[in-house]
């Protein structure tokens, strides 16, 4: 970092990856301290702003638009780089560590070869090895290249992003949890009880993120809902977090609801699912039931997501894959590839999954996501000395 006046200087790329955007650095442009780097952060995206418009900032009011990424050299064997992720919390002073970010994930490949931490070929594919360090694991992400450089305009279309690009495709590896079932609990479905919603059925699953999947009935939804129908609902948002904190502790990864709601709420995510039907997405499109196989809705910081979160597709193709899960039953049976309807479109997702002695286990998940460079160049903010 240079200083330059009562402003400090520090070279960044804002870049679209999937359907969300952040602000991407060099590990080595940050502070090395965490709580140094961590306000450093805050302030570039813009927070804590009780406004919640994070007008003085990078950030973009939304769970979307209030991220951060760190990439440096790997130093692990079959690694090119490491990823770390932050979620910035819009109106509190937290930057929160504790998973990923399935979206910029594929932005991370071509961040990589902007800055030159890996090589990269003239022409075709450039298969770019991330280490995810929230979660600890491999993802490996295949960038197109053309006359040197990273292809970044085409004609795919993703559901959520308004224009065109090229298609980068993601392979999670072994996105379980290590050293056990993905299932926290060994249950495919367990009951949560939340004093004041009552005892609900949920699927507790560890793949991309730590997830919360319950039916969108048992909340007296369709699964069709778009974020005019939920975000306006204080009463039914509270419910869905008050579902979420008790899951975290559940599923161990939160000491107590209080943790979860204020330390940790980013992770695990909460998503419900209703039966395939036809809906209009929040764009005026006709989505016909029978081109989708289930309605999938997530909930991101508090919020109905636009569209649907990467490691929240992650975990959609996992749980689909595997017998007796909320997904798996309302699709009715166990599927390694299917397409599910979110509020602006379709996502087609697949898992290979495997039955041992520890029972099933997914060795892979695959989609398609695009990414672009937005601005390049230096961020400011003020001088905190």
């Amino acid at each position: 970092m240079s200083k330059r006046g009562k402003q400090i200087k520090i070279p960044a790329i804002y870049m679209r990856g999937g359907t969300s955007k952040g602000v991407f650095f060099l590990k080595e442009d940050l502070p090395t301290d965490p709580s140094e780097r961590d306000k450093v952060l805050l302030r570039v995206i813009g927070s804590p702003d009780p406004y919640g418009q994070q007008i003085d900032g990078m950030g973009g009011a939304t769970s979307s638009t209030s991220k951060v990424v760190i990439v440096s050299k790997s130093n692990r064997p079959g690694c090119d780089v490491d990823y770390l992720f932050g979620q910035v919390a819009i109106g509190q002073p937290l930057v929160d560590w504790s998973g990923n970010c399935g979206n910029l994930t594929s932005a991370v490949g071509p961040f990589s070869i902007y800055r030159g931490l890996v090589d990269a070929p003239l022409d075709g594919m450039a298969a770019v090895n991330i280490w995810q360090e929230n979660i600890g694991k491999k993802i490996i992400t295949h960038v197109p290249m053309k006359d040197g450089e990273v292809q970044e305009l085409g004609d795919f279309v993703l559901d959520g992003v308004t224009f065109p690009a090229a298609e980068i495709k993601l392979e999670f590896l072994d996105p379980g949890a290590d050293g056990g079932t993905m299932f926290p609990t060994g249950n495919p479905i367990d009951i949560i009880h939340v004093p004041s919603v009552g005892e609900v059925e949920a699927t507790f699953i560890n793949a991309g993120n730590p997830a919360i999947f319950v039916s969108a009935s048992s909340m007296g939804l369709t699964g069709a809902e778009l974020q005019g129908d939920i975000n306006g609902d204080v009463d039914l948002l509270t419910r869905f977090e008050a579902i979420r904190a008790h899951g975290a502790v559940m599923m161990d990864l939160a000491e107590s609801v209080e943790y979860a709601m204020t330390k940790r709420q980013h992770t695990p995510k909460i998503a419900f699912f209703g039966k395939a039907a036809s809906y209009t997405t929040s764009d005026g499109k006709e989505i016909r039931g029978e081109d989708i196989d289930i309605l999938a809705r997530i909930l991101s910081m508090g919020k109905l997501h636009h569209a649907m979160t990467g490691t929240g597709a992650v975990a959609i193709a996992a749980t689909a894959a595997i017998p007796g899960t909320i997904v798996s039953r309302i699709l009715g049976d166990a599927r390694s590839e299917l397409r599910f309807g979110h509020p602006s479109g379709t996502l087609k997702v697949g898992a290979e999954a495997a039955h041992d002695q520890a029972g099933f286990a997914v060795k892979k998940v695959v989609m398609s996501r695009s990414a672009r460079r937005l601005m390049e160049g230096s961020v400011l903010i003020p001088n905190q000395e």
